[in-house]
């Protein structure tokens, strides 16, 4: 939990950077794909603290919403080479970032159903 913890600490930071810099350089040039790494980096955020806190219900909402917008951002691209002006963090499956915004949401959900499973047999 602790390496999920780290690892969504630092993509926070590196795509609200990044959102911050496109959109004070030139939001007028692409503002979807700057707003939807800005939209990445408070998901990133959110997972962190979430997990930190072990509010599980609003990480898997946060890691479902990830995995959701990695894949469309992605398909978007597969379907057409023009769909966004510029890259977001979610470009190419997350490529720009090592694919761990593809990675990330899938192993935060099976180690969330893991940490479900063994509170529900605590509780039971």
């Amino acid at each position: 939990m602790r390496i999920l913890i780290a690892a969504y600490t630092v993509l926070a930071i590196a795509a609200g950077a990044r959102a911050a810099v496109q959109l004070a350089t030139h939001a007028g040039d692409a503002p979807v794909p700057y707003a939807l790494s800005a939209v990445a980096a408070a998901v990133y955020l959110t997972l962190a603290v979430a997990l930190r806190r072990y509010w599980f219900r609003v990480a898997i909402v946060a890691a479902t919403a990830e995995l959701l917008g990695v894949l469309c951002v992605g398909g978007a691209e597969q379907l057409s080479s023009t769909a966004w002006p510029d890259e977001t963090v979610w470009s190419g499956f997350g490529a720009g970032y090592g694919w761990a915004p593809l990675v990330l949401p899938v192993t935060a959900l099976v180690v969330l159903g893991r940490s479900a499973e063994v509170r529900a047999a605590y509780t039971r």
